[in-house]
């Protein structure tokens, strides 16, 4: 007989039995009415679990419910509100152990299936105004997936919002085994907000085009020219209030909510790059003694010189080499570490030089953060002692920077402060090439330094420009004005008592759910064209293109070679030649191609086929001893090359268990009757066997095929 095991419910309860009424209700009575909502809700059967445990978790806004039932046949966890909306679902049961083998499946299941799936089980688990629309489902372009996951956002009163949501569905039966969202109880005070906008969607694109602005720049295009583009002035984002028509800088609200916590690194500063690189000490001593590598001392005192650095007050801790190749041409690098302690905690400086030269190449410093500290200098001075480094180190270029940026946090903690200059050509600035520097607000020392710098780029020039004002006009309408849900920061207010409880916990703003207008795009714009006037729209990475051959059409085996080429599988080349005769290296690219590593085996490389036969070895389907790229095989020769990669090679080596019933069994020899009767059993080979027959290109892409879907 099955036990139910629960810590806070017991039999009466789940059984649906009623608890007398209370003046405050237990947790027993709670978790009951929770998990009687739950099923309710889901149309679940839980008589197949032999235990129960419910817990609960009082989070900021709202009460968390965890239930778990578990059983000899899997699991069942449930995240649930008081309510019994479902804020999470894990459905576990064990999988049948598979076929050893690299070679995968296609995906397993009905992409259709699993979207009809999705969609009933959330009809059960949204509430009534909440709404989802299915995507394309992630694992139905991905061989051996056994299961769809759609993702996406969870529309409220049918308008996009910033909830989401995961939802998976198992292939081979459609039942969904993880599902997880975001639920306003959680992440917002107030509720949702009724859809209706007091203002059009024209009134507020008015408002918005108020708050962008654009500036000239020249920008490094892909061909390595610069080019004039207007781009924007400001990255905040803005919103209007669909109910008050006023625009607000969102980006500056949720900025003014953070809260810095401890110290760290200044604003200015980055994570300094790992020293040793993954090199060990041996390999490090083997780069030191290269021609002309300078060794620690020298390049510490070569930095202990430059007084701007600061370096006089640190102690040099490492010193780790690198050998930094590109192409045929290599440097090696030195990174040096260096720390000084002092009564406010401990600060570094890291610098990168050119092994050889002792060339810097980058700094970073890191320091703590004290919001209590006054600096010693001021940005005007600060900037000077930049200017003044970068003239008497970088002349040359220095006449062609001018100030870009300036970031001043120290009032807010930051122990230094950071300035770029970029490069201006025709009177206007190029970013692409700069020069950051770090002042110490303290001492005046430079504390960071990073830089690029190509003196061979071209420029365009400025004729035939557009007007900033035609600009921001195309800018405008490379968006469209949505009206959506958002969540913004609020200054929490102890006359509400949800957020008297947030003020107790140590928070003084809080998300509320805001209805307003926003500019969207589902491509990035990164500017507009100063010369066409044309909106520029990052362009979409959507993975490795389907190869698409010229010489299949008429054939027949075109289906199943193109049904390969979606999934990537096959040769980089505009032909695939089903009828020529099959060559190992022809095979051994085929399979190489199921793990993304996909070439022309008739135009590769000496390096391009070791890397094909490695990934072959790696599979199983052959090992060294047995290369021979041009050999031609025959279609037994095939069958075991394809089965060895399956993992089929032990079973199909047993003695005295297989038969078949191919037209040509008596023409089979003894030591090639397991894979002639695995072939036949999985589907690979139907009518005769063959396999003295010499295999095409089209035979093993067909034998292939069939057994990835066996």
């Amino acid at each position: 007989m099955k036990k139910l095991l629960c810590t806070l419910l017991c039999a009466a309860l789940l059984g649906g039995t009623a608890a007398p009424a209370l003046a405050a209700e237990s947790a027993d009575a709670r978790l009951a009415k929770v998990t009687q909502a739950v099923k309710t809700r889901l149309g679940l059967d839980t008589e197949e679990y032999e235990s129960f445990y419910g817990s609960s978790e009082e989070q900021e806004l709202a009460t968390l419910w965890s239930l778990e039932w578990s059983g000899q046949n899997g699991s069942l966890s449930i995240e649930a509100l008081e309510d019994g909306t479902v804020v999470s679902y894990r459905l576990y049961e064990p999988a049948p152990a598979n076929e050893s083998g690299s070679i995968p499946s296609f995906p397993a299941g009905d992409s259709k299936a699993a979207v009809n799936a999705a969609n009933d089980f959330l009809k059960k688990a949204l509430n009534a105004n909440e709404t989802i629309r299915l995507g394309t489902a992630y694992g139905e372009d991905q061989l051996g997936s056994t299961s769809y996951r759609f993702s996406g956002e969870i529309q409220l009163n049918g308008l996009p919002s910033p909830l989401s949501y995961s939802l998976t569905v198992r292939a081979d039966d459609g039942r969904v085994t993880r599902f997880w969202r975001d639920v306003p109880d959680t992440v917002c005070l107030g509720g949702v907000p009724g859809a209706t906008a007091s203002i059009s969607a024209v009134q507020a694109a008015e408002s918005l085009k108020k708050t962008q602005a654009l500036r000239l720049e020249y920008v490094l295009a892909d061909s390595g020219r610069a080019v004039l583009r207007y781009v924007p002035d400001d990255l905040h984002t803005f919103y209007v209030d669909a109910r008050t028509g006023e625009a607000v800088d969102l980006t500056e609200l949720q900025k003014g909510s953070w809260e810095r916590g401890g110290s760290g690194m200044a604003a200015n500063d980055a994570a300094a790059p790992e020293a040793a690189a993954g090199l060990s000490e041996a390999e490090q001593d083997g780069i030191r003694k290269l021609e002309g590598v300078l060794d620690k001392d020298a390049l510490d005192a070569a930095l202990q010189a430059v007084q701007e650095f600061g370096l006089g007050r640190y102690t040099l801790n490492t010193a780790a080499y690198r050998l930094e190749q590109d192409g045929d041409s290599e440097r090696v690098l030195c990174t040096l570490r260096y720390s000084r302690a002092a009564d406010e905690g401990k600060s570094f400086r890291t610098v990168t030089v050119d092994a050889r030269t002792g060339e810097v190449l980058e700094l970073w410093s890191s320091a703590p953060w004290n919001e209590n500290r006054r600096p010693a200098l001021s940005v005007q001075q600060a900037q000077e002692r930049a200017e003044a480094f970068l003239k008497a180190r970088y002349g040359a270029h220095y006449e062609t920077l001018a100030l870009y940026d300036t970031v001043d946090s120290t009032g807010e903690g930051s122990p230094s402060y950071s300035f770029t200059f970029a490069r201006r050509q025709n009177d206007i600035f190029f970013p692409a090439n700069a020069y950051t520097v770090g002042i110490d607000a303290q001492d005046g020392s430079v504390s960071c330094l990073s830089f690029t710098y190509d003196e061979s780029v071209e420029f365009d020039s400025t004729d035939g420009l557009v007007s900033a004002e035609a600009a921001l006009d195309a800018w405008m309408g490379a968006y469209e004005v949505t009206l959506r849900y958002l969540l913004v920061p609020e200054k929490l207010d102890r006359a509400n008592a949800s957020a008297a409880r947030l003020i107790d916990m140590g928070m003084t703003h809080f998300n509320a759910m805001k209805l307003g207008y926003m500019l969207e795009c589902e491509q990035q714009v990164q500017g507009v064209d100063a010369k066409t006037g044309e909106p520029v729209l990052a362009a979409f990475v959507t993975g490795t293109p389907a190869q698409e051959y010229a010489d299949l059409t008429g054939h027949w085996a075109k289906d199943d070679i193109e049904r390969l080429a979606r999934f990537g599988v096959g040769y980089s080349a505009e032909r695939f030649q089903p009828d020529k005769a099959l060559t190992q290296l022809d095979a051994v690219c085929l399979l190489a191609s199921l793990q993304g590593y996909r070439l022309d085996p008739e135009n590769a490389d000496a390096q391009e086929k070791n890397q094909a036969y490695s990934i072959a070895y790696g599979m199983g389907a052959l090992i060294r001893q047995q290369r021979q790229d041009g050999a031609v095989l025959t279609r037994g020769e095939l069958v075991k090359l394809l089965l060895n990669g399956a993992g089929y090679e032990k079973t199909a080596s047993l003695k005295g268990i297989f038969t078949c019933s191919y037209a040509d069994r008596a023409s089979i020899a003894e030591a090639d009757l397991g894979y002639a009767a695995l072939a036949q059993g999985l589907g690979l080979i139907r009518g005769s066997y063959n396999g003295a027959q010499t295999a095409t290109r089209a035979e093993a892409a067909i034998m292939l095929v069939r057994l990835m879907q066996s």
